[in-house]
């Protein structure tokens, strides 16, 4: 898991970074900033959701995912989760629940996760990973000066949720088409897209409890695509 570990070291340099130049940014720069990252994370899940072709299974796997992680309550227990992690590190920064969340999902969503992840898996240079990490630790950057420290402790989800999709691609990676993968990437993408109308405070959606959608699009995908 060479990849993963070098994207978290990436993760927790470039948000250290971040942390540095938040004290310098005067808070009436911070609402702009804050609106900028939300509009790009609208681009990017539209730019994955379109490259999707199976939308009847789309629709399904977002309807019968979001119910199947409001049953489990997975929003909830995130955020206790990262209210657990503030509270045994003292922090008294406000966005820290939002900034852990949101960067998780914006590091971990995207197709070059799944694909990367896979790479390296099923025993390749983890190339794409390395690309990701850089991209990741530039990104963390800038989101963790305009959201707090919560960004450099995304790392600990990232790192069980890519590591275990490694680990998974080590076992069962030769069995997944690449346009199953594409398909996943996709509902990520409109997964991706609730988190941006989250971040511009448009409308409250609980995307954490729609990830389950990504496991029922992959059963779905693999009965009818494959």
């Amino acid at each position: 898991m060479i990849g993963t570990i070098v994207n978290v070291v990436a993760i927790l340099v470039g948000g250290s970074l971040g942390l540095l130049f938040r004290t310098k940014i005067p808070e009436r720069m911070f609402k702009i900033v804050f609106q900028a990252i939300g509009i790009f994370t609208l681009y990017l899940g539209l730019s994955m959701a379109l490259k999707a072709s199976e939308l009847l299974l789309m629709v399904f796997s977002l309807v019968l995912g979001a119910l199947l992680g409001e049953f489990l309550r997975l929003e909830e227990r995130v955020d206790n989760g990262s209210q657990f992690i503030k509270r045994k590190i003292g922090s008294s920064d406000a966005h820290f629940s939002t900034a852990f969340v949101s960067s998780f999902m914006l590091f971990c969503l995207g197709a070059m996760t799944i694909l990367g992840s896979m790479e390296e898996g099923m025993g390749k240079e983890p190339t794409l990973l390395l690309t990701k990490s850089m991209m990741d630790g530039f990104s963390s950057v800038a989101l963790a000066a305009v959201m707090g420290v919560g960004v450099l402790f995304s790392v600990i989800p990232l790192l069980i949720y890519q590591g275990g999709l490694t680990l998974l691609a080590a076992l069962f990676g030769g069995l997944i088409p690449e346009a199953i993968i594409t398909e996943i990437a996709g509902v990520g993408g409109v997964l991706i897209i609730g988190l941006g109308l989250n971040i511009l405070e448009i409308k409250k959606i609980k995307v954490l409890n729609m990830l389950p959608a990504l496991v029922v699009e992959a059963l779905l995908c693999y009965l009818f695509v494959s």
